[in-house]
């Protein structure tokens, strides 16, 4: 370079910096300091973060007269380019105050001037500036990232810690997506999947990290699906997302078919509807909803997409108090114009429905309805993840009306909960969403629980309308049977497959049906016998309060058909379920729950098969004589919190004033709740990561009585 160039890059470099302070005043001016050096097409950027706030982001662009070809990044960052050329580098790892990091891109000529700017975890600009690059010293060799270890078996490859991202969060179809993680399994190669499809393979490097970039098939439907990481033992992590539509989702043709879906020709109170269908892209539907009187009772418009698909943005929950009779609705899109007519019929004996279609964390959940008289109901409540979180058996008295809750908290996770509710041998699923809208779970039954080798079970299957699912049966040596199924729902949401069972060996079976981010799995045995032999059953403790869950665990002969019975002190069967023992003789049924207006005395569990029998008694606590009483059970681990304890309160009054006390007397914690409408108060306490192992105590006192116990911290 000669000494007029080097003279003209230094009168830019000077002018760059006066316009820079004239034009762009900024907090951050000269802590953020960029440097690059560069030999021919490739250049070295350097960023040193000399201020007191974080880096999160770091932009770069060029002039017009220059392009990218490609670039990288140290370990943990991740780069994308724009379609308007400009390289965002991100990484959950910012740029500390007094850390610097490096970059490397490619360009389509040498020695560019680069464009950058620095932004904060806000988003916020913290300095903007171009830099132009040194000459890079012969001796330098150009940087790479570091090399490919060979895959070998370094022990478990996916653990509780392993975590990894897509990025962008909103690919759609046919487009290239860049996936990075962490902590897995060192030097291993791992399976890349979207749902039940394998689109690519990888390897870690000697950290357990990786990089890779995989392409989104073009015949991949735009919906919310699974991105899954599979190790050689099958276990796997996923992140669930949104895939929109690709250039390839744009119709050839305008001339689409105005249709609407998810209004079958029976509809019951209580019912959840979710509305979509197809119109002249780019435009607006309209649908009228008129009564069996023929007034126009509602009025609901939805945009239309690119390619001509339509969605309600809100389902819809039918009234429970929604008259009788014929309903119809007439729908435009302004070109065309269709009718849709159903019936709301009463043929359902559980209506049931929650008093919001979306709660916020920290609310209570509420529901009622109306069930048959006089027969108790059980409810369970179960989170996004298909874990039971509530449950109870509810006295139903001469009116036939339902009512309950559940209290939330920050920490709950957010997506769609489901309660089941069941009287007799009736079912119902009632949805309802925290944090955001609910949207229909998929959901399998299977018409008994055990089955001869001869017979056919019969699944009966539920879900969104029209939606395709997938359905795969796992034998008892946990290895699935054959391909995944295919099956598609039909326009009421529901379907019926006949699961053929010849062949089948004796023993317990699962299934699991799934579509996108949504799972089910039910259990069902094929060749179990009663008569099991010698039954010894036990609970985990003997002293129960109304509301708590009970576990049973025993042994006897393996592969053995048991019936369950929990009787209340008066020797009346409150509730009985078929069950099994495992290919071991283990015993593990934690579906038995006592009322929450259970009886105080001793209440007898009768574990059966045949003639063979076990009775388990438990002496269950009367709140109403003790007031206040608090109970502490082992909770469930939440990630990047840690673990928990379940802090459950009956008999208490307005707001609860808690404390954590440790053995020298030292307070822990100290916490308040206000109780429910029922006196209840149920809450996961986080157990602080630097908790010693002993006995704890917790107190609890309201404006009128006060309870105290111990529990365990291991």
């Amino acid at each position: 370079m000669n000494k007029s160039s080097m003279r003209g890059i230094f009168l830019s470099i000077v002018l760059l910096f006066s316009v820079a302070l004239i034009s762009i005043p900024n907090a951050f001016a000269d802590e953020v300091n960029v440097s690059s050096i560069a030999l021919e097409e490739t250049t070295i950027i350097s960023v040193s973060n000399d201020s007191d706030e974080d880096i999160n982001t770091f932009r770069i662009w060029l002039g017009s007269d220059f392009s990218f070809k490609s670039f990288k990044t140290e370990k943990g960052w991740v780069g994308e380019k724009t379609p308007q050329g400009v390289i965002i580098f991100t990484s959950s790892n910012t740029i500390k105050p007094g850390e610097s990091v490096k970059f490397g891109v490619k360009t389509d000529k040498p020695e560019p001037g680069i464009n950058w700017k620095a932004l904060d975890e806000k988003d916020k600009q913290m300095e903007i500036g171009k830099v132009l690059p040194k000459e890079l010293p012969n001796v330098i060799k150009n940087p790479e990232i570091e090399q490919k270890q060979s895959t070998v078996d370094s022990g478990e490859g996916i653990t509780s810690d392993s975590v990894f991202r897509i990025i962008p969060e909103k690919p759609n179809v046919g487009s290239t997506i860049r996936v990075t993680g962490e902590k897995f399994g060192s030097s291993q190669e791992f399976d890349f999947y979207i749902d039940s499809k394998k689109i690519g393979s990888f390897s870690t490097d000697k950290d357990g990290h990786f990089m890779t970039t995989m392409k989104i098939p073009d015949s991949q439907k735009a919906d919310r699906v699974d991105f899954i990481v599979k190790d050689k033992d099958n276990e796997e992590r996923k992140v669930s997302l949104r895939i929109g539509e690709g250039e390839s989702g744009i119709p050839e043709s305008d001339n689409i078919k105005l249709t609407i879906q998810g209004l079958p020709n029976v509809i019951h109170r209580g019912d959840f509807l979710e509305i979509f269908g197809t119109a002249d892209p780019n435009s607006a539907v309209t649908a009228k909803i008129t009564n069996p009187d023929g007034e126009v009772i509602n009025t609901r418009t939805a945009e239309v997409d690119r390619t001509g698909n339509w969605e309600l943005e809100e389902p819809i929950i039918v009234a429970l108090d929604a008259p009788f009779g014929k309903y119809s609705a007439t729908i435009s899109d302004g070109r065309d114009e269709i009718l849709k007519s159903w019936n709301v019929e009463s043929d359902k004996t559980i209506i049931i429905s929650p008093s919001s279609l979306k709660f916020e964390p920290g609310e209570i959940m509420r529901f009622n309805g109306t069930a048959l008289p006089n027969i108790p109901i059980e409810v369970v409540l179960e989170d996004p993840l298909g874990k039971e979180i509530f449950a109870d058996i509810i006295e139903i008295d001469d009116s036939g009306f339902v009512e309950f809750e559940f209290e939330t908290d920050q920490t709950s996770a957010e997506g769609t909960y489901t309660v089941i509710a069941t009287q007799n041998k009736d079912k119902e699923f009632i949805f309802t969403g925290l944090g955001q809208l609910p949207t229909t779970p998929v959901n399998l039954e299977f018409d008994k629980l055990n089955y001869k080798a001869s017979e056919t079970a019969i699944i009966s299957l539920t879900g969104k309308a029209l939606e395709i699912i997938s359905l795969l049966i796992i034998d008892p040596s946990d290895k699935p049977i054959g391909e995944a199924i295919s099956i598609t729902l039909q326009p009421d949401g529901t379907s019926t497959y006949e699961l053929d069972l010849s062949g089948f060996s004796s023993g317990v079976y699962s299934a699991v049906i799934s579509k996108g981010s949504t799972q089910s799995t039910e259990i069902f045995a094929v060749g179990l016998q009663t008569g099991s032999g010698d039954i010894d059953a036990n609970t985990t403790k003997l002293d129960y309060l109304p509301g708590d869950s009970i576990l049973i665990l025993g042994d006897t002969a393996a592969n053995a058909l048991l019936t369950i019975s929990l009787m209340d002190p008066d020797g009346e069967i409150v509730r009985e379920r078929e069950s099994f023992s495992n290919k071991e003789g283990k015993i593990s049924e934690s579906s038995f729950r006592i009322p929450s207006e259970g009886k105080a005395g001793t209440w007898t569990i009768n574990v059966k098969s045949g003639s063979n029998f076990d009775n388990i008694e438990i002496k269950v606590l009367a709140t109403t004589q003790e007031g206040m009483v608090i109970s502490v059970s082992e909770g469930q681990e939440i990630p990047g919190f840690g673990s928990t304890v379940n802090i459950q309160i009956l008999g208490a009054a307005q707001t609860v004033h808690i404390e954590i006390i440790a053995e020298d007397g030292e307070i822990i914690e100290v916490l308040e709740f206000p109780a429910s409408a029922q006196g209840e108060i149920n809450q996961p306490w986080i157990i602080p990561k630097d908790t010693e192992p002993g006995t704890y105590t917790i107190t609890a006192e309201d404006a009128f009585n006060s309870a105290e116990t111990t529990f365990e911290i291991q």
